[in-house]
């Protein structure tokens, strides 16, 4: 028997595959179609909607006959060349996978099958859209179960007037239903959101305004996955592998970096069992599902190149407004408050790449957050500054013994701060202190190490930088100076934080603009722990 694996590509298979339990989300949407309801299932790339969609097919034929489509593999440009073109493939495709059902129908409805796989036969010019959905009308009408219609990839037919007017075909018999048979449900998947492609099909104003699939419902189900479906999925595994693992904490910390975006939960799972269980430091799965296992997980995904990266690279430069928005959250800390009318943050948000938590944009999750993160701060533009070559030139004096010295890093960092911007206040703005940091940190632990922002306290005065060096974490709170009472309150709120991952030793790195301030780097007792301060 062949051994399960985690998958990363096209649809997940339960019997060759490790796969979190979706049974809830089928329910939920079994729930849509029963209320006769229409809808689009636009999410990300790589987010599970094609594993979803299959496993739909399965759950609902024994109740529904379910037509499921895929326009990338079925509908090629060339069936989009006129109406009659596609209307003649569309019916093809219906009547192939409708006999593929393997079910006696009904004589009336075999009949009517058989008129519309005749007419596609007969390749007549005259079969267009009005015609195929009398055609439809009339199967929906004498089947003994409601037909319900599933197209995945609907993205392929963007641009293109013939699906517009396929939709409307869709629209009209959907508000006639109570006088002329139609699916029971329609089903249709992609990344964009068909009820705007409005602007893209037409250039003309008047059009913009009418979305031909505006009879959609809004679309609820969370498809990313939980914690305790991570931990489920983890489960299955260890009864295979019997590797130790804490399932509860593993489970845990792949949710923390991945807000459960699919793509992103098996690719860690797999590179833990395929690349990291079995090398130098790992050589078995014992040692590999563990923290450390799992961190160079991390490190190996984030140093990869793969096509989820590659579309989000491309994405920022297509939408030069995402690339605002992401810029200015990640370096300048600003808030964004969450407008689903905003048309760059409605982009960004069907990408995947930011969601809302509590009326604010914040980026997805943390892996995201360090792909942006490492494509800012390798631009051209950055590596050429003067603290990007000052890092460079002492990368080598950090590590020893495998571990990464952050009271020499901040020291060497103050000490370059203060020579290349420390009289030149003009040319240094203040949200420009985390970037500089994290422009010097990058090549210090590249290719060894991660660091993170942590979202919660990422705003204009405050961002705590988390680095993992071989399982090793730092802890470092990046702050504008206000004021000796507003640093104390720093101080505590780290010592806070540091409580809360169980460590003994922080850092904070204040930028200061008076002209009396105090530049260096000193050390303080604060109760139990030991908090090192640098000013510049």
């Amino acid at each position: 028997m062949m051994n399960k694996t985690f998958n990363i590509t096209a649809d997940c298979k339960p019997s060759l595959h490790y796969m979190v339990d979706i049974h809830s989300r089928l329910e939920q949407i079994k729930g849509y179609v029963d209320r006769g309801e229409y809808l689009s299932i636009n999410r990300a790339r790589q987010y599970g909607k094609t594993t979803t969609l299959r496993a739909l097919d399965e759950y609902l034929k024994s109740t529904y006959y379910v037509i499921s489509m895929d326009f990338q593999i079925q509908m090629s440009d060339a069936k989009f060349r006129s109406e009659n073109a596609f209307s003649v493939a569309f019916a093809k495709a219906f009547v192939r996978i409708m006999q593929h059902l393997d079910v006696v129908f009904p004589e009336k409805m075999e009949q009517k099958m058989n008129h519309l796989k005749k007419a596609t036969q007969e390749s007549r010019e005259d079969l267009e859209l009005v015609e195929l959905f009398q055609y439809l009308s009339a199967i929906c009408r004498e089947s003994d179960r409601p037909l319900v219609l599933v197209i995945d990839e609907v993205d392929s037919a963007a641009n293109n007037q013939i699906f517009l007017d396929f939709l409307a075909q869709l629209r009209g018999y959907y508000i006639d239903r109570d006088r002329s048979a139609t699916f029971r449900s329609v089903i249709l998947a992609g990344v964009y959101d068909i009820r705007n492609l409005k602007r893209k099909f037409r250039s003309d104003e008047a059009h913009k305004m009418n979305s031909p699939w505006n009879i959609a419902v809004d679309f609820k189900v969370d498809m990313s996955f939980s914690t305790d479906e991570i931990a489920g999925m983890l489960e299955e595994y260890e009864t295979d592998h019997a590797t130790g693992m804490n399932l509860v904490e593993m489970a845990r910390l792949i949710h923390e970096h991945t807000s459960g975006y699919p793509f992103l939960v098996s690719k860690i799972c797999k590179l833990i069992d395929e690349e990291v269980a079995g090398s130098e430091n790992f050589p078995d799965v014992k040692e590999a599902w563990t923290y450390a296992g799992f961190l160079e997980a991390v490190r190996i995904l984030l140093l990869e190149k793969n096509t989820l990266f590659e579309s989000m690279v491309n994405k920022l430069y297509d939408f030069p407004e995402l690339k605002e928005i992401i810029y200015s959250i990640l370096f300048m800390g600003k808030e964004n408050s969450y407008n689903a009318l905003n048309q760059a943050i409605g982009t960004a948000e069907m990408f995947g790449f930011v969601k809302n938590v509590n009326g604010i944009v914040t980026i997805a999750n943390r892996i995201f957050e360090m792909v942006f993160y490492n494509l800012f701060l390798t631009s051209a533009e950055n590596q050429n500054t003067d603290i990007y070559k000052a890092a460079i030139r002492d990368k080598n004096q950090f590590i020893y013994a495998g571990h990464l010295n952050v009271d020499l890093l901040l020291e060497r960092f103050v000490e370059h701060f203060d020579e290349l911007y420390g009289d030149r206040p003009d040319r240094f703005k203040e949200e420009d202190g985390r970037r500089y940091f994290l422009l010097y940190l990058r090549p210090i632990i590249n290719g060894t190490g991660n660091y993170y922002v942590e979202s919660r306290t990422r705003n204009m005065e405050r961002t705590d930088v988390i680095i993992d060096y071989r399982g090793k974490q730092s802890i470092i709170e990046l702050k504008i100076w206000r004021g000796n009472a507003y640093n104390e309150r720093g101080e505590k709120q780290l010592m806070e934080y540091l409580d809360h991952y169980h460590l003994k030793k922080g850092y904070m790195l204040s930028f200061n603009f008076n002209r009396k301030k105090e530049i260096g780097v000193k050390r303080l007792i604060l109760g139990d722990k030991v908090l090192v301060e640098a000013v510049v």
